[in-house]
């Protein structure tokens, strides 16, 4: 909820109720109060809660960034998304399936129906397939994981397919090809806007990992959810 607005905010009011994401390096995130620039936020979408609103601006921002900006996914064209379960990976797969993609998803077994439901046509165990046997011609690969997924990825893309990294070691890369493949999420207003509207009109489905209070903070980076991102808390 916006507490107090800069001068020449006029289309946010105090008291509107709004999810995005700050800029953790320059004005924090972990405490009762953060600074946001305008740009960085929108209305919350109405059919979900607060703690549903908070795992979706990053992880949903930076699924629509990596496919629909970068990767350009279009209708009948065969996406390959590592790490579907994941707080990325979740909205990947939607986000995928409703341009009219063919979705491909790894995951562990035990998140393979949960992965289906989410819209992925097929599903990878990794733990008992390599997906470089099942899949190939990818228009697309979606990549979470990073190390040798991302390596063995390279050869299920048709010629001319295109490569999207988030994995955080890709940005040091001695590969240019990992190097331009890789890319850091930004804040869109816009892109924001857009995926309440999913949310809202029941398009987007929204997946809470673990919930927190804000004084076990520490606890929270240490547990890692099977499935979606994990949300701190603040009592009011």
């Amino acid at each position: 909820m916006i507490g107090a607005r800069g001068p020449g905010v006029f289309d946010l009011a105090e008291g509107d109720t709004v999810f995005g994401m700050n800029d953790r390096f320059r004005d924090g995130a972990q405490a009762e109060y953060c600074v946001a620039r305008a740009a960085e936020v929108a209305r919350k979408p109405v059919t979900v809660d607060h703690v549903q609103a908070a795992v979706t601006p990053i992880s949903a921002l930076t699924a629509w960034q990596g496919l629909i900006d970068r990767a350009q996914v279009a209708a009948g064209q065969r996406v390959l998304v590592h790490g579907a379960s994941g707080g990325v990976g979740i909205f990947a797969v939607q986000l995928a399936q409703q341009r009219g993609a063919h979705v491909i998803g790894t995951c562990s077994a035990a998140d393979a129906d949960f992965v289906r439901q989410l819209g992925a046509g097929q599903v990878i165990d990794y733990g008992t397939q390599r997906f470089e046997e099942v899949a190939s011609q990818m228009d697309v690969v979606f990549d979470t994981v990073g190390g040798e997924t991302l390596d063995r990825s390279w050869q299920v893309l048709r010629p001319g397919g295109r490569l999207v990294t988030i994995a955080a070691s890709a940005e040091k890369s001695p590969d240019p090809r990992v190097r331009s493949a890789f890319f850091i999420v930004e804040a869109s207003r816009t892109q924001l806007e857009d995926i309440a509207r999913l949310i809202d009109r029941g398009s987007l489905r929204v997946v809470v990992g673990a919930v927190f209070p804000l004084a076990e903070a520490h606890r929270a980076y240490a547990h890692k959810p099977e499935r979606g991102k994990t949300v701190l808390t603040i009592a009011s």
